[in-house]
């Protein structure tokens, strides 16, 4: 029955990515049913609420089997409560019609609140590149404001951005090169999310000054194109040497630019299973070439070695 979980104590969706002492304060808390009006976003709240068919979907099972997981949320000062986790479920809720919904109220700082958020939330399927940039970016500042050091043995300490790379599967340097986007003029962030351009050579371009970043984008625009990762790290010398300009940009995208490898073999699950969710095809190509080359200098190697 819909809205009969009032005041039933059970385990919440986030709960499962978290420590035993979380679950187990977890079960300690009680879920309260709150009008959707005293519900607010997250400040900031880098991942988007999108009436598309995945929030159809959502709000159908709603429908038919009201809210199974409860939000978290936390008690603002001004009145009401910050969403933790649970944003599109809230979203679902008004578009089935409800009034409220029910919700885990924790009392927790700024700090912690984001990480929180960002955990829950990361474990979703399809997570724009966008919004993974700026879910970093916000866990990383979280994590160096709360002076965090963490160890797996005695003596050996992270650093804040490799803790935020080991919570969610990837390298450090990952972790940084999806920050680099946040600096992207959101136009050209837009794009990245609509693959108009491929990760590696946003990265490069997120170097550039907001008014070069808009050069490149009417030049784009012009010839019709998107740069290659040559090509955006040519840009991004023309503006470390100062010389960035419509002529220069305009030049390097009038060059004929190499028909793209053929990687959708690459979407294959035996090929996919062996990489992280956020490596475009693109990677994967770059991941698999790199083994290649590796495994040709040891065949060439023990071929020296038997003669």
């Amino acid at each position: 029955m819909k809205g009969s979980g009032k005041n039933i104590s059970l385990t919440s969706y986030d709960d499962i990515f978290t420590s035993e002492e979380s679950r187990t304060e977890a079960k300690r808390e009680k879920i309260e049913e709150i009008p959707l009006s005293q519900l607010f976003p997250f400040k900031n709240h880098p991942f988007k609420v999108l009436d598309d068919n995945r929030m159809l979907e959502i709000t159908e099972s709603i429908r038919e089997h009201g809210v199974l997981v409860p939000c978290i949320a936390r008690p603002r000062p001004e009145g009401g409560y910050e969403l933790i986790s649970g944003h599109r479920r809230r979203r679902a809720c008004e578009l089935a019609g409800l009034e409220s919904m029910p919700v885990i109220v924790r009392e927790i700082d700024d700090d912690r609140a984001i990480i929180d958020m960002v955990d829950s939330n990361l474990q979703r399927e399809n997570i724009l590149p966008s919004e993974r940039a700026f879910a970093f970016k916000m866990k990383l500042e979280a994590l160096k404001h709360q002076g965090l050091r963490t160890s797996c043995q005695i003596g050996t300490k992270f650093r804040a951005d490799e803790k935020v790379a080991q919570d969610a599967d990837e390298s450090a340097r990952t972790v940084q090169r999806f920050i680099r986007l946040t600096y992207l003029i959101p136009p050209m962030l837009d794009l990245v999310d609509e693959r108009k351009i491929a990760f590696n050579p946003a990265v490069e371009l997120s170097f550039l000054k907001p008014e070069e970043q808009k050069i490149v984008m009417a030049s784009m625009e012009n010839a019709v194109t998107s740069p290659s990762l040559s090509q955006a790290q040519r840009i991004k010398k023309l503006s470390q040497d100062g010389e960035l300009t419509e002529a220069t940009v305009d030049k390097i995208f009038a060059e004929i630019k190499k028909p793209p490898l053929d990687v959708s073999f690459l979407r294959n699950p035996k090929i996919r299973k062996y990489f992280p969710k956020s490596y475009s095809d693109e990677r994967v190509a770059e991941t698999i070439l790199k083994l290649v080359e590796m495994w040709h200098k040891q065949q060439i190697k023990k071929q020296e070695q038997s003669r």
